[in-house]
């Protein structure tokens, strides 16, 4: 029998543990909730541009099990500009008021934006998810001013709001005989993600508030996505708390043929490997599912006990 992949690493954001089990001292991992600002995210139920709405929104992701809530301003592909001003109306006031009526609940800012992230880092946000992979170098410095995490990612050198073509990682130079053609990507990844998580702790990131994201999608096929999916067990193995945004996006849709309101198993089956092979963090649309199944894996990983156990016993 295969053994089982270590445990994840601890990730703090301002002082606290998230994901750590008080009775048993085991991680868990944790839910990311999705909550989009916008009013054209390629998945229609994550739009909350309605305060009213998008606050309900929060409520509800904090009652199914989130513990971090992802707040962007800007849909990640292509579309209409969004500026600095617009992007800061859309998330910092909101910021505030989840701040205020939630406090237990960690708030990520989703921008590549230094200004966005200084603006809402000072309205309450506890980490900042740069999934444009440094494309505004002050980012990482914001957060170290602050002392709040930061989310490192990949994206090949796609700039932000630009989609992938034709992209290819072919092995480095002096790669061993026999290497997986496929690890390519992998490889450029890794190096990518070691690279920025070691220039967030010099800009005074506490390490355990860095996160590493490959980054599915953005700047990939799917083939690289799938890849770097089912070698989990290499990106845990940086060190630092491994964060998959995995949810209903388009490797998920083009290895199954379905539109992104059609996506939920394959997300939760790709969860369920990721989980498993050591990832910390999921960003999530479904919060309470995605919730579920971690919790499954948790047990098989023996690192919780079944909520209840009666059959052959009462």
């Amino acid at each position: 029998m295969s053994p089982v992949p270590p445990p994840g690493v601890p990730l703090v954001l301002r002082g606290r543990e998230l994901g750590l089990d008080p009775a048993t001292g085991s991680r868990r991992a944790v839910v990311m909730a999705i909550l989009n600002r916008t009013t054209d995210s390629f998945y229609a139920p994550a739009r909350k541009p309605d305060d009213g709405a998008a606050l309900e929104a929060a409520h509800r992701a904090w009652e199914e099990g989130a513990e971090i809530l992802d707040v962007g301003g800007v849909r990640a592909g292509v579309g209409p500009v969004v500026d600095d001003a617009e992007e800061i109306r859309r998330v910092v006031p909101f910021v505030a008021r989840v701040r205020a009526e939630l406090p237990e609940l960690m708030i990520s800012v989703d921008t590549w934006r230094a200004s966005v992230a200084a603006e809402a880092v000072a309205a309450g946000a506890d980490l900042v998810n740069d999934t444009w992979a440094g494309a505004d170098p002050r980012l990482v410095e914001v957060a170290g001013e602050a002392g709040v995490g930061v989310v490192c990612s990949h994206t090949g050198g796609a700039t932000p709001r630009t989609d992938p073509y034709r992209v290819a990682y072919p092995l480095p130079d002096g790669a061993p005989p026999g290497t997986d053609p496929r690890d390519g990507v992998l490889l450029d990844v890794l190096a990518t993600l070691r690279r920025a998580a070691e220039r967030a702790v010099a800009c005074g990131v506490p390490p355990a508030s860095v996160l590493v994201d490959p980054t599915h999608d953005f700047g990939k096929n799917t083939w690289h996505s799938l890849h770097l999916l089912r070698r989990t067990d290499a990106l845990a193995g940086l060190g630092f708390p491994l964060l998959m945004a995995l949810s209903r996006k388009d490797f998920v849709g083009e290895t199954l043929g379905l539109p992104p309101d059609e996506r939920l198993e394959g997300t939760l089956a790709a969860t369920t490997l990721a989980a498993w092979l050591g990832a910390r963090v999921f960003r999530a649309h479904d919060v309470a599912a995605t919730r579920r199944v971690l919790e499954m894996v948790a047990v098989v990983r023996d690192e919780a006990a079944p909520a209840s156990v009666l059959r052959g016993i009462a």
